[in-house]
């Protein structure tokens, strides 16, 4: 390149007395708007200690992962988000996924379901197995799951609100299966902070739903040890338009407010801590998520160990599962999508990711078709195989720029945990709307960026064509409500109504007091009570949330 002479010295750019002189664009950014230097040194990284800032793999504070071998030792999960239509229409793609080799399932419920509505509830016409399979009561959730031993596959579950009916209504199931709760082993999703931030399913208020969370808790950590009780979730948030530095840091004030609620109610750190995990977006600027997982882990790390005194090592990990971003899928020409969603993969594999979903070309149109979705399973066993980025751990590892992009992510959550603090934490700062003031400002000014063409969408503000849709979409059959709304009549005539009774009146009866509520939960859900009567019941006791409008 070349130059000429100038008295500019910028940090980390051109050598001293020189300045460039052709570059494509007076600036260059991530995807979340951070400036990115032309070169970067190890002045750059100047105060990084490798002990105190990095570590091995493994070891304390686990930047460069959690496990020392890591893929060495044994690949991510590949888990493929699936569920549609019927509990017999999904068990059947679950069976496909599994036979080509998906190592663990991920379930996606309809929108009723996820709001705590039966299928015949007014609110749920016209929803009903549209975007994830309806599961109504016990009986849904053994067809769900027939003919798949759950002491042998780990599942995933993408349910809030109502995640401790739907939880309870899995551990029957095993149960039924012979399958010992101490041997299953999979994660809820329960993160309903992040509802109230981004994904706007809610159903109670902040207070009574973090009470829901705790009992969770404390009942996985004495009965279901290998579950995950929560995955606390930043996906939705980024979804929303955040940047890569508010997902970060909201994710992890989240995870904060979850362990100062369980001290709250009485659990000891170490009893429930472990058993945290957590869910992450992987965006298209493939050197910013990365950074982004790393600085998770060392904030992580050190605030558990050092804030909230937890001693147990596994208290301290930081274990997430990520799926690639939805929201860079375009309808303008989908085959795009199969590359982003390459590139996003490769992002959370370098970054350290111990599970991965990846989404389908076709999923800005309709829910994945079986080819789709085979396109994208086969996306992370060609990485996993193929690309060698399974050989070594944490390959960018001292990248001169990725470490100063670490640092510089874990600086901007740090800005926000003091903002957040000042506000009277998590739960306060939400009602006051600052979370959602944030996203929607970063999202309106990334869609501007767009706009005016300074960020590139290849296919849609640039290289754009006249096409027409090539791909083949899966299509919902309309029939699906009726024949769900007519299972769920034979269950209710069928099941022990004074039993029903009995059960959702004793779950209205614990949520007024103070008793863990699963046990009740799971006597409801074995009478075959749906998820809209123990909703209900619980709805009677704790209200429903009306968001304050943030202007």
């Amino acid at each position: 390149m070349k130059t000429r002479e100038s008295r500019a010295e910028p940090a980390g750019g051109t050598p001293a007395g020189q300045v460039a002189e052709c570059e494509r664009k007076a600036r260059f950014s991530t995807v979340s708007d951070l400036p990115i230097r032309r070169v970067y040194r190890p002045q750059d990284i100047a105060g990084l200690d490798y002990e105190r800032d990095l570590g091995d793999p493994g070891c304390f504070p686990f930047v460069r992962g959690v496990h020392e071998t890591m893929y060495r030792g044994r690949l991510w999960t590949m888990r493929e988000f699936a569920g549609f239509g019927t509990a017999e229409e999904s068990n059947a793609r679950y069976k496909y996924l599994l036979e080509h080799g998906q190592t663990g399932l991920s379930v996606a419920f309809d929108m009723p379901t996820i709001m705590g509505y039966d299928s015949d509830h007014p609110r749920a016409e016209g929803e009903v197995g549209k975007i994830g399979v309806a599961v109504d009561t016990l009986a849904d959730m053994e067809t769900l799951f027939s003919g798949i031993p759950l002491d042998q596959v780990t599942t995933s579950m993408t349910i809030n609100g109502p995640a401790a009916v739907l939880w309870a209504m899995y551990l029957v199931v095993a149960e039924k299966q012979g399958a010992s709760w101490q041997k299953i082993s999979g994660t809820i999703q329960n993160d309903i902070l992040k509802e109230y931030i981004a994904q706007k399913s809610y159903i109670f208020p902040p207070r009574p739903s973090m009470r829901i969370i705790t009992d969770i808790f404390a009942f996985g950590s004495k009965n279901v040890p290998r579950w995950n009780t929560i995955s606390i979730s930043g996906y939705h948030i980024r979804e929303a338009g955040s940047t890569a530095a508010q997902e970060l840091a909201f994710t992890l004030a989240d995870g904060m407010a979850y362990v100062e609620a369980g001290i709250a109610a009485g659990l000891d750190v170490d009893e429930f801590a472990p058993r945290l995990s957590f869910f992450f977006n992987a965006h298209n600027d493939l050197f910013e998520e990365v950074a982004k997982y790393r600085a998770a882990r060392r904030i992580w790390a050190r605030v558990m160990r050092e804030k909230y005194g937890a001693k147990n090592p596994r208290s301290w990990l930081l274990r997430f599962h990520t799926q690639t971003a939805g929201c860079s899928l375009t309808a303008q020409q989908p085959h795009n999508n199969i590359v982003r969603t390459a590139i996003q993969a490769l992002a959370a594999v370098l970054g350290g990711t111990q599970s991965l979903h990846t989404n389908s070309m076709d999923e800005a149109w309709a829910v994945p078709s079986e080819q789709a979705v085979t396109i994208a399973l086969r996306t992370q066993q060609i990485l996993a195989e193929e690309s060698g980025v399974a050989n070594t751990v944490d390959p960018l590892g001292g990248s001169y720029f990725v470490e100063a992009l670490t640092n510089e992510l874990e600086a901007q959550a740090q800005a926000y945990f003091k903002q957040i603090e000042a506000l009277g934490g998590v739960v306060a700062a939400i009602e006051q709307g600052f979370f959602q003031r944030e996203i929607a400002d970063s999202a309106y000014r990334y869609q501007l960026q767009i706009e005016r063409g300074e960020k590139v969408v290849v296919g849609v503000n640039r290289y754009r064509m006249e096409e027409e849709l090539s791909i083949p979409l899966l299509r919902v059959d309309p029939a699906v409500a009726e024949r769900q709304v007519a299972r769920l009549n034979r269950v209710r005539q069928e099941r022990d109504g004074a039993r029903v009774r009995a059960a959702l009146d004793r779950v209205s009866k614990a949520a007024e007091g103070t008793d863990n509520l699963m046990p009740f939960i799971l006597e409801a859900v074995r009478a075959y009570a749906s998820l809209g009567e123990i909703m209900d019941a619980l709805r009677r006791v704790f209200g429903e949330y009306r968001e304050r409008p943030v202007f």
